[in-house]
């Protein structure tokens, strides 16, 4: 896929991964421009001050939430990354309907602005709570999963195509638990909501790149998910903040010990490659089933977990991944 002449937009463009992946795309793939949408203007101010201020970037002011200024701002947009969400599971539990409005109406405005544009590939992000949901949160980010694919229905007679891509926790994203962890380590105290407790974890490079691999791929439908490894809680803390005391604080509302990436459910439709899971569409045969010819399916009752993972990361792994945001937050530079 030829990048260089592709105009490109990706909402919620401000955040942690937004600005990585406006980075990685300018270094690696040269398009046309990048435009930023999100609804903040400081934080649109200061990704330019941080040196993102490159002659092929635009910066839109604008809300999910207002299907007009996004119809406006897809005029002539190739590719939509559609990143922006509320993420946040307390702030989610407590203000539902704000997370109904930017998670579930937000993403119907983008699908729908995005096909009435034109745009040839949309490609949503999605996250692991989206399966088996246990907090709201999770519920809406399900809920836009579904929106995204069966958007293709009504696409199926233009070249508008939708995909999802859906993965673990994100290290040192903001409200990632590694800032958490790092500010506790001066009070020689970490705080774990229960010693069971799994997740599955990767980079912000690993993420982007994984996301960008997907919009070459794509043919609209499919839900990507990359084999990446399983983290202990336990070990995160140890690897982090050795000398510390471990406080078990007790699990939180809408808090699971293991995180979910493929159901056994959606496993009779998933096809196993070497790098990633593609789910294919359940109920619809518009497109998307090529894949069954490229990997291998799963046996019956299969299910990816945080806790049945084969790839794990011991102490010393985990280290590998946190150490660029140590000195980030020497510095005052990670967000929280």
């Amino acid at each position: 896929m030829d990048w260089t002449d592709k105009v490109i937009l990706i909402t919620g463009g401000t955040g942690s991964f937004g600005k990585k992946m406006t980075k990685i795309l300018l270094e690696e793939k040269n398009p046309k421009k990048i435009i930023i949408f999100s609804r903040d203007e400081l934080k649109q101010h200061e990704m330019r001050v941080a040196g993102f201020n490159d002659p092929r970037l635009r910066y839109f002011i604008g809300d999910v939430r207002d299907r007009e200024r996004l119809t406006r701002a897809l005029h002539g947009v190739d590719i939509v990354v559609h990143a922006a969400a509320l993420k946040q599971v307390p702030a989610c539990e407590y203000n539902p309907m704000e997370a109904v409005k930017t998670n579930i109406i937000g993403t119907s405005n983008v699908l729908e602005a995005a096909l009435d544009a034109g745009g040839q590939k949309v490609l949503a992000l999605s996250t692991d709570k989206a399966v088996s949901p246990a907090n709201l949160y999770g519920g809406t980010k399900l809920v836009a999963e579904k929106l995204v694919i069966q958007s293709n229905a009504y696409a199926a007679g233009s070249a508008t195509r939708y995909s999802c891509v859906r993965y673990g926790n994100v290290v040192g994203s903001r409200g990632s638990v590694v800032p958490l962890f790092l500010k506790q380590r001066g009070n020689g105290k970490i705080t774990i909501t229960d010693e069971r407790m799994t997740r599955f974890w990767l980079s912000l490079e690993q993420g982007v790149h994984f996301v960008i691999h997907c919009i070459e791929q794509m043919e609209g439908g499919e839900v990507f998910v990359p084999k990446i490894p399983s983290t202990k809680v336990m070990d995160l803390a140890r690897a982090i903040a050795p000398e510390a005391e471990i406080e078990i604080i007790g699990i939180r509302p809408g808090e699971k010990l293991h995180e979910d990436l493929l159901s056994a459910d959606e496993a009779r439709h998933t096809v196993e490659l070497e790098d990633m899971y593609v789910i294919q569409p359940a109920e619809a045969f518009w497109f998307g089933y090529s894949w069954k010819d490229r990997g291998k399916s799963l046996p019956e009752g299969f299910t990816y977990t945080s806790a049945n993972n084969t790839e794990w990361l011991d102490v010393e792994g985990i280290r590998q991944y946190i150490e660029p945001f140590e000195q980030a937050f020497a510095n005052g530079m990670l967000e929280g």
